[in-house]
């Protein structure tokens, strides 16, 4: 049989293990595994000698926004920023200019990310109008999962969070009943409202407005007494849950507790959770404002120790792209400048790095960035592995180079404002990263085209309602 493309010589990280096998590709899937040495023809053929092969990472928490603020970014510059990083396929978020609560935006968003995205996308819905009819329609279309905050809508932003923010218990029960009839995944920012309000309130009563004051508004118990609320309700509303951007080990050892009675519930948490503290504020001060905020060490050794025992079932990025002018406003005041930051051209980068230098074993770090959530989310098994009939979402990493940060390499709008990462070096290099058996990114170029990435479904079956 003659293939369209093969990748030979490469160290294939599979379900299994890590193999010698060539990877055969047609019609942008894998069309055949077979040992190094079998022959074969085709018409491209990529040699992955001393390189690890992995299925592309799928980033199950982004945001782009689009259509809202181009100036931060779109669905173009993101996803570029996506394949420079090895990632594949990312889950963006609803919040946009109008919110995603409606089958018809669904659909317009969904239009847009079809012709601008350089990698493949799915879409979450908000289902916060508590409209069954609304969430129906969204499910129709195709939605990936929904997206509730527990929290309010900042301020002068109320368009971007309509349908989205929940922060009173009766709103979220109604809203969680609602989107337990979808069998979907929902996934739940979880901050007490009431808490996080009067903690601010008291830190601007005392003039607080430095940069550690944000962080000292969200404690971890705003976010432990959240998640406890929602597993409380969940244990008798029955909803699909998935706990985002877990930051915390009071937060941990909360989730961890429901966790040993029986909860189905997942959680995730982001490389900057694992990686930084809130030490790093001194260092790049507003860049390093985020939702929930840095932790102490003892937090990141903790959730470190989640990844290892499985209590944590994915990394993600929580990829919020702003402008250096809105993060500067926390010069003079904190509360001005909005969270978020930067990430996904370094999850790939972050793991990978943990497994090489003996923090993960190397399947494991495939695992979270990028099977588990496949499975978690019902896009299993055509993303999130390497086997004859998954799709050809495949990255190429270099375990002998070193990639050190810097603007001039990133390709996301929001480069500027990747502090947190400048200057860090990590093990390893991705090389190459291919979408649908199309290379979309090679040694530092992005090659692909706008559309080249495909919208992705669920297929509710498949929803792995058991992490």
């Amino acid at each position: 049989m003659r293939f369209e493309t093969v990748i030979t010589n490469g160290m294939v990280v599979t379900e299994r293990g890590i193999e010698a096998v060539d990877i055969a590709l047609n019609d942008g899937q894998i069309a055949a595994l077979f040992s190094h040495g079998t022959p074969f023809e085709s018409a491209e053929i990529i040699d992955a000698a001393g390189q690890y092969v992995i299925p592309g990472a799928i980033d199950i928490h982004f945001h782009c926004r689009a259509p809202a603020y181009p100036e931060r970014g779109d669905f173009a510059t993101e996803t570029r920023a996506a394949a420079a990083g090895g990632v594949t396929t990312i889950f963006e978020m609803p919040i946009s200019k109008p919110c995603c609560a409606t089958g018809d935006i669904f659909r317009a968003r969904k239009a847009l990310g079809e012709a601008n995205a350089y990698v493949n996308f799915a879409l979450y819905g908000a289902p916060g109008l508590l409209d069954r009819d609304e969430i129906a329609d969204m499910v129709a279309e195709g939605a990936i999962a929904w997206k509730i905050f527990m929290t309010g809508a900042p301020a002068g932003r109320n368009d971007e969070f309509e349908g989205l923010c929940l922060p009173s218990v009766d709103g979220l029960y109604q809203a969680m009943k609602l989107v337990a009839e979808t069998g979907l995944v929902c996934t739940v920012h979880p901050e007490d409202n009431v808490l996080l309000e009067w903690h601010t309130a008291q830190l601007k009563a005392a003039n607080r407005n430095d940069i550690f004051a944000h962080g000292e508004s969200r404690p971890p118990h705003v976010e432990a007494l959240a998640i406890a609320t929602l597993l409380t309700l969940n244990e008798s509303v029955g909803m699909n849950l998935h706990i985002a951007h877990l930051s915390s080990k009071e937060a941990l050892e909360v989730f961890r507790r429901f966790k040993r009675t029986g909860s189905t519930a997942s959680a995730e948490t982001c490389p900057h959770y694992l990686f930084f503290t809130e030490e790093d504020l001194g260092r790049v001060g507003p860049y390093a404002k985020i939702n929930p905020p840095l932790r102490k060490q003892a937090d990141v050794e903790a959730l470190w120790g989640g990844l290892h025992d499985d209590t944590l079932m994915a990394v993600t990025t929580d990829h919020s792209p702003f402008t250096v002018e809105e993060k500067e406003r926390a010069r003079t005041d904190i509360w001005r400048t909005p969270p978020g930051a930067p990430g996904v051209e370094e999850l790939v980068l972050g793991m990978m790095d943990a497994a090489l230098t003996g923090r993960l074993p190397l399947e494991k770090a495939v695992r979270l960035i990028s099977t588990n959530g496949a499975k978690r989310f019902g896009i299993y098994p055509h993303k999130g592995t390497i086997a004859v009939g998954a799709d050809a979402d495949i990255v190429l990493y270099d375990p002998q180079q070193t990639t050190t940060i810097s603007p001039d390499m990133l390709f996301s709008q929001a480069k500027a404002c990747d502090k947190l990462y400048e200057g860090r070096t990590f093990q390893g290099k991705v090389r190459r990263t291919i979408v649908g058996g199309k290379t979309v990114f090679v040694d530092g170029q992005v090659i692909g085209e706008p559309g080249w990435g495909k919208f992705v479904r669920p297929v509710a079956a498949n929803v792995d309602k058991g992490f």
